[in-house]
């Protein structure tokens, strides 16, 4: 799939593309293109005029049917060309769709019943709420969320990732997508979605642009090239009794040529290919856009706002060191530290026993030590878990405030250097767990939440972008400050809940900012919902997904820097393409006339600076221009134009310069090449 997507254009695309673009010449489908449809109506009136030279009377010359002919098979070539722009773009994602809808093959369902009892459906007999049952090897049967069991789930189905992913109950790692693989252990899920609703058939269905609406800024366009083709029209309307006036004769299909040559037909053919095109550019870094309003946001993000666990950082505290106490060895904390996690199934529990194996801890008899030995589990009164050996000795780990009160109810001393230790850890944002033997403390485990590696150069590439960034946390001011300096966010909002990135965002928006938001979690979903912006990640729960307008797939935060340089691109192209669209029609309006005008007005042959052959090679030459210059410009549509991170001004001049003064000059070479070439055809048949 990833070769196809890097070819512009394969044989087999090919094909289904002109068969498309064939079909949307339907008038139904061409009125939701105002500027084509004026060239669609256009094409019927001269195709008629090809048919029956007379059919409006007037004077009929010798050559009148081939040159309404000429003209006609012209415009049908430029109204194809416009379709099949919009149908190459489409058809970019249709692999994308393919292999997709192969994952969505007639999946079994192993469905738990209140008695416990369990029954076999299809998948698409699941509803909400149904608790299915999904072993090793089998295909979640629709997307969910996790409520007993722990495995690991293939997603390559949907992310393209091979490296399955843990999934379990509980936290922001919950939510399973209908169509990947449990490969390993089971899962208990309940179903989230109902059949046709999945997170699966609704990426199936973007890709597809089956909902698609158009933008704000494109209806806005839209509205432009409206009312430059209304005056457009007015402008030859009049030409016709001035002409008359000069004795000038000029045919219906001149007119309409003429017409369609000074529309924006170049953009209002590419229009629709530029936003399809942005949204396909998305799908290609893994992020599913809800909408091509989304994608253009991105454009204009000012502010981005980072919930930091399972965003800046992994969520999984992890064992990053053992800190002894005064008088005890480094060895006999970690022995301590390593009993003491030996029944922990926790994230927490299972990095303290991998570190420690690190460090060569001793590990002979651990099956017979956990035979034999009392599991004291972890408990919100308590805050502490650990393990009674055997021989009587007490090994437990848990918060400072608990571990010390223990120790002092013991009649033991605190040593002296465990708040040096604490702070030591908690000032760069990391959690202390303090490990006492006997009631008496010997060291803490210094747990780290760990930043996502290569965030701080990420952020940097958004500062230059101009965009700001702020890290919302539950943590303390002195965790947070730590975090915040480690990732090179800009600002941090500690000790923040759900209804404080809220605030936060409506106060940025309030002042006129355009915010993104990237969570994962459940207590995320509202602010998600609030920003302009919203990015779920793909590993975080259904609410997040539902509540966003985008999903990451691969579940990195810093993917917006991608999707806001695809929105400023779709913004630069669209703009970009419509200065060069404007400038070729004011091009071509002073190439066209005076050539038209000059054998009755031999004063405009001065402004006649191309030298064209006769008024009618000059109609045919622009008219042809007009037609090939569309899908000479699909490379640049599908692409978009390179974005640099640099000032908005510069960006404009550099971009007025090179489509401006470009859109100006290219008729000039374009139609003075194409009369050079036809004019010798042209004077053969007399025309």
């Amino acid at each position: 799939m990833e070769t196809e997507r890097k070819i512009f254009i394969t044989g087999t695309m090919l094909k289904s593309t002109l068969i498309d673009a064939l079909k949307k010449f339907h008038p139904i489908y061409m009125l939701k293109n105002p500027v084509m449809f004026v060239v669609e109506v256009g094409f019927l009136f001269v195709l008629l005029l090809a048919l029956f030279p007379a059919l409006f009377g007037g004077e009929i010359t010798e050559h009148e049917r081939l040159y309404n002919a000429i003209v006609a098979s012209i415009l049908f070539i430029t109204i194809l060309f416009a379709n099949f722009a919009e149908s190459i773009a489409e058809g970019r994602g249709k692999a994308q769709v393919e292999t997709l809808k192969k994952t969505k093959t007639v999946t079994q369902a192993r469905v738990l019943l209140n008695d416990g009892s369990e029954i076999m459906k299809q998948a698409h007999e699941l509803k909400k709420g149904d608790i299915v049952l999904v072993q090793a090897g089998e295909v979640i049967p629709n997307d969910g969320e996790v409520i007993d069991g722990i495995a690991t789930v293939d997603e390559s189905a949907i992310t393209g990732e091979s490296a399955p992913v843990v999934k379990e109950r509980g936290g922001d790692f919950s939510s399973v997508t209908g169509g990947t693989t449990v490969t390993s252990d089971w899962l208990m899920i309940e179903i989230t979605s109902m059949p046709g609703e999945s997170f699966l058939d609704k990426m199936i269905t973007l890709i597809e642009g089956a909902s698609r609406k158009k933008t704000p800024n494109e209806v806005a366009l839209n509205t432009l090239l409206v009312s430059l083709t209304i005056i457009f029209l007015l402008v030859v309307v009049s030409l016709y009794p001035m002409t008359t006036y000069l004795n000038v004769p000029i045919s219906i299909a001149t007119l309409i040529a003429l017409t369609v040559c000074l529309i924006p037909t170049t953009i209002g053919g590419l229009l629709s290919a530029i936003g399809i095109a942005g949204m396909d550019r998305v799908t290609q870094f893994n992020v599913i856009a809800m909408s091509g309003r989304a994608v253009e946001a991105c454009g204009d993000v000012d502010i981005l706002i980072l919930d930091k666990t399972g965003t800046i950082t992994y969520g999984n505290r992890m064992a990053s060191e053992f800190l002894p106490v005064i008088g005890v060895k480094n060895k006999e904390l970690v022995q301590a530290s390593y009993f003491s996690s030996l029944t922990d199934d926790t994230p927490e529990g299972k990095s303290i026993l991998s570190l420690a194996c690190e460090l060569g801890v001793n590990t002979d008899n651990e099956e017979q030590i956990i035979k034999n030995s009392t599991h004291i589990p972890f408990t919100a009164q308590t805050r502490m878990s650990g393990l009674d050996l055997q021989d009587g000795t007490k090994i437990r780990k848990g918060a400072y405030d608990t571990i010390k009160q223990e120790c002092i109810n013991a009649g033991h001393s605190v040593p002296a250097n465990l708040d040096q230790l604490i702070h030591r850890v908690s000032s760069v944002g990391g959690t202390p767990l303090v490990v006492a033997v006997n009631q008496k403390i010997i060291g803490v485990i210094y747990l780290k939440d760990v930043v996502k590696a290569g965030l701080k150069e990420r952020f940097e590439q958004l500062r230059a972008m101009g965009i700001k960034t702020i890290m919302c946390t539950g943590d303390n001011p002195l965790t947070a400050a730590a975090i915040a300096k480690e990732a090179g966010v800009d600002s941090f909002i500690a000790e923040s809940k759900p209804e404080d990135k809220i605030q936060v965002i409506k106060d940025e928006q309030a002042q006129g900012k355009v915010v993104a938001m990237t969570g994962d979690g459940t207590n995320d979903a509202p602010a998600l919902a609030q920003a302009n912006v919203g990015l779920a990640m793909n590993s975080g729960t259904n609410a997040a997904k539902e509540a966003a307008n985008m999903v990451d797939l691969d579940s990195n935060p810093t993917k917006i820097i991608e999707v806001v340089e695809i929105g400023k691109q779709l913004l630069m192209t669209r703009g970009a393409l419509t200065t060069f669209s404007i400038a070729n029609d004011m091009a071509k309006y002073f190439a066209i006339i005076p050539a038209m005008l000059m054998v009755a007005v031999p004063e405009m042959n001065v402004l006649n600076v191309m030298q064209l052959n006769s008024p009618s090679s000059a109609i045919i030459s622009a008219l042809l221009f007009n037609a090939i210059i569309i899908p000479l410009l699909i490379p640049v549509a599908m692409k978009g134009v390179k974005y640099k991170p640099m000032s908005a001004s510069k960006l404009l001049n550099k971009n007025l310069f090179i489509y401006g003064v470009g859109g100006i000059i290219a008729p000039f070479i374009g139609i003075k090449l194409i009369d050079v070439m036809i004019a010798p055809l042209f004077q053969m048949f007399g025309l």
